[in-house]
């Protein structure tokens, strides 16, 4: 695992690869309010032994690279799409695979659609249509803004506290498999270890644009799997039935129980399904 500070777009972008960089690569896009550490270094690795050069980093605003003031609104979802390009050109890549989680899956179809010559396949877990056809969807469920709203609470010197809390939040988006607590809070203390400001992460939550990619997703023409868990209570299953219907011959992956996470039971799934569609290009 190799880390790198990247200079893109007027902001620092902060990024770990595994493998050989001759390898297909392989772009991990994180969802809102996460860094690349809920990328496992299992499964980067793992992808790594499948023969690909795994490439994961921090959105603004999360992790290493640049944040802005609690609060504040200075970017969108275009630029998020734009910086994500731009990890790629800071590693000379002129085509990659793109696996993207919740949001990240909808920068994803924006980068499929903005960028379809440098698109090799799409895989969106866990993620939704972008555009208006979502708000026909079922909603998230009331229980993860409740924990959100209590994030005015949080002391966030006390690192113990915030550790839990970071880790306690994925217990309100696990579906009913066993939830995985002991993996849930290392991931949080290496979350913490790295942040340069924590409470930046909620600045996701005001994320906007990208309209002029709205409703597009019939337009996307390269390869593509959906992968969506059926119990999920942030994107809701009928989420991943919607995305898989909109895009041209995209293929649909259930992951029975799951919720809005990557459980461990389910990492051969996913990385198989990669590892797949990945060879059709």
């Amino acid at each position: 695992m190799r880390e790198q500070i990247l200079g893109i777009n007027n902001v620092e972008i902060c990024s770990e690869s595994f493998g050989n960089p001759e390898n297909p690569p392989v772009l991990l896009i994180m969802g809102a309010m996460a860094s690349l550490d809920w990328w496992d270094d299992e499964i980067c690795q793992r992808l790594a032994d499948q023969g690909k050069f795994v490439i994961r980093y921090d959105h603004r605003d999360v992790g290493r690279s640049t944040v802005y003031e609690p609060g504040t609104s200075n970017y969108t979802i275009t630029d998020l799409a734009d910086d994500a390009m731009g990890v790629l050109d800071a590693y000379s890549i002129q085509k990659a695979h793109i696996v993207g989680m919740s949001l990240g899956g909808m920068i994803g179809q924006i980068l499929a659609l903005r960028f379809p010559e440098r698109v090799l396949t799409l895989t969106a877990i866990a993620s939704s249509v972008f555009g208006t056809e979502q708000e026909k969807l079922p909603p998230m469920d009331q229980r993860i803004l409740d924990y959100h709203t209590n994030s005015a609470s949080v002391d966030w010197s006390d690192r113990q506290s915030v550790i839990t809390y970071l880790a306690d939040g994925w217990k309100t988006l696990a579906g009913i498999k066993p939830f995985e607590q002991k993996r849930m809070n290392k991931l949080a203390e290496r979350e913490v270890n790295r942040a340069k400001q924590l409470p930046s992460r909620f600045n996701h939550a005001m994320l906007q644009g990208g309209g002029e990619y709205f409703d597009r997703m019939g337009e996307i023409r390269v390869p593509t799997v959906i992968i969506h868990g059926t119990e999920d209570p942030a994107l809701p299953y009928e989420h991943g039935l919607a995305l898989a219907k909109s895009i041209p011959y995209a293929e649909l992956v259930t992951l029975e129980g799951a919720g809005h996470e990557i459980h461990s039971e389910d990492w051969g799934k996913i990385i198989d399904s990669v590892v797949k569609l990945s060879s059709k290009k």
